[in-house]
């Protein structure tokens, strides 16, 4: 079965093509500055021949058949014609508390998804794209979603609740949702996979470290909760975000500044985190090199990172009391050994020694960094939301019988 994925952003289109149940990559690529100047389209086949096209895309509709055209030249040899693809699996950012788990979309699933938008003002409009797109150019195609939020939607409610009036749930909805859901899932599992042990009998943190940052704790398997919030907001300090943050000083901020409601948003969501604390950038790579250059900002941007990142994990060891393994993924995760080490010192009394010839050696793929005397397992495992919604995507197409 030929499945594609396809995770649609505001302004970009990440998509791969699986040949299923083998788990078998085709073709994988990007397209991005869709409505912006200077767009492109970059394609990765798995001989890791790369091919890169200047595009002035306006519009996700116009950037999927772009990707068609592409994808489907007869010099390439990825698949003769769109009509070869047997069904399609969408990042869906935001499914609210509609979705426990992934489905196959129809009309219901469609106005629950855009009864979302106001939650994920950003991304739910883009995975509504997409959807639309499918089903204009490969209409007879079935169609899944798989939701960031979903798997979340087992923390229990004093975890998902804030301290509003509960009103404004009943009304509103507003609570703690958490995303990156499929990542955390993923990364928990294969962790799991990987050691031989029965995830039903684990304590869990899982850490997605990237310009976006999350993390989870997972007991027997399911979340019991998660960093982020109603929004992706809350919890960490990432690149651009603020994360957790007094709502005294940014009513003091938006007072002094006289602020809009958007320049409040625009504040804590685009010029914060790494970038308004370092003035640099929000790329850990280049913050770490003006660190070492001996940048006072930079220096301090890493170490307010790492220092709520380890607040994290010792705060769900406590909710879950215990801790038997810590996981790491995303761009940060799995590459940044000095920030791996800032995360993971002085947390003996979690049981976690970390092995540090291994944490320098290891970049970029499966592997454990702590010792093997370590009560806690640290491991490093690289994310694959693609892998999982295409998984997610032929399960369920399979339920129906084809």
């Amino acid at each position: 079965m030929i499945i594609l994925v396809l995770n649609c952003g505001s302004s970009s289109i990440k998509f791969q093509l699986f040949e299923m149940p083998e788990k078998k990559v085709l073709v994988r690529g990007l397209i991005e500055k869709i409505g912006l100047q200077g767009g492109k389209l970059k394609l990765i086949l798995p001989s890791g021949l790369e091919e890169e096209e200047e595009k002035e895309i306006s519009t996700h509709g116009e950037g999927i058949q772009e990707m068609f055209e592409v994808i489907t030249r007869p010099s390439l040899e990825v698949i003769p014609s769109a009509e070869k693809i047997d069904a399609v699996g969408h990042r869906v950012v935001h499914g609210g508390e509609f979705f426990t788990g992934s489905v196959l979309i129809d009309r219901k699933v469609i106005e629950a998804l855009q009864a979302c938008t106001d939650l994920a003002p950003l991304h739910n409009p883009s995975n509504l794209a997409g959807i639309d797109a499918i089903s204009r150019l490969i209409p007879h195609v079935p169609q899944a979603g798989v939701f960031d939020t979903a798997f979340h939607q087992t923390m229990p409610t004093h975890a998902y609740l804030y301290g509003l009036p509960y009103a404004y749930y009943e009304k509103y909805r507003i609570r703690r949702y958490g995303f990156h859901g499929t990542s955390h899932r993923y990364v928990s599992r294969r962790a799991c996979d990987i050691l031989g042990e029965d995830i039903s009998g684990m304590k869990i943190v899982t850490c997605h470290l990237g310009n976006g940052s999350s993390i989870a704790a997972i007991r027997q398997g399911v979340s019991v909760d998660t960093s982020m919030g109603m929004t992706p907001t809350e919890g960490l300090m990432m690149g651009t975000r603020s994360g957790d943050l007094d709502p005294g000083a940014l009513l003091k901020i938006a007072d002094k500044e006289d602020l809009s409601i958007s320049q409040v948003s625009d504040l804590v969501n685009k010029k914060s985190g790494m970038l308004g604390i370092s003035g640099i950038s929000s790329d850990m790579r280049d913050i770490g090199q003006a660190a070492l250059q001996g940048n006072v900002r930079a220096e301090l941007a890493l170490s307010m990172f790492a220092y709520r990142v380890k607040k994290y994990i010792g705060a769900y060891a406590a909710a879950m009391d215990g801790l038997d393994l810590v996981v790491l993924t995303g761009g940060i995760g799995e590459n940044d050994s000095r920030t791996r080490e800032r995360i993971l010192s002085d947390l003996t009394f979690l049981g976690i020694e970390l092995d540090q010839e291994e944490n320098i050696r290891l970049r970029g793929r499966e592997g454990r960094i702590s010792k093997a005397n370590s009560r806690t397992r640290v491991m490093v495992v690289p994310t694959n939301e693609e892998l999982v919604i295409a998984s997610e995507t032929y399960s369920l197409v399979r339920s129906l019988g084809c």
